[in-house]
């Protein structure tokens, strides 16, 4: 592994954490450097940073709210 790829896992936390958790995926990184964007997407989506994971975290807080003032009314 190159250093450049070392220095994106360690600037990254949810990277850096994804790869302690899931250290299989350390054997496609020595293989292939470009596998990074891989693992950044499969980081992304296990610890909900996509965008639409943001969408729906407001949605359903938007709910509760919503709820919440029907309760009161």
């Amino acid at each position: 592994m190159d250093k450049e790829t070392l220095e994106i896992i360690r600037n990254n936390k949810y990277i850096y954490d994804y790869l302690r958790e899931e250290s299989n995926n350390y054997k496609y990184l020595y293989r292939d450097k470009n596998y990074i964007k891989k693992i950044d997407e499969k980081a992304k989506a296990k610890y909900k940073l996509r965008k639409i994971d943001k969408i729906e975290r407001l949605s359903n807080s938007l709910d509760s709210i919503k709820t919440f003032l029907d309760v009161l009314s």
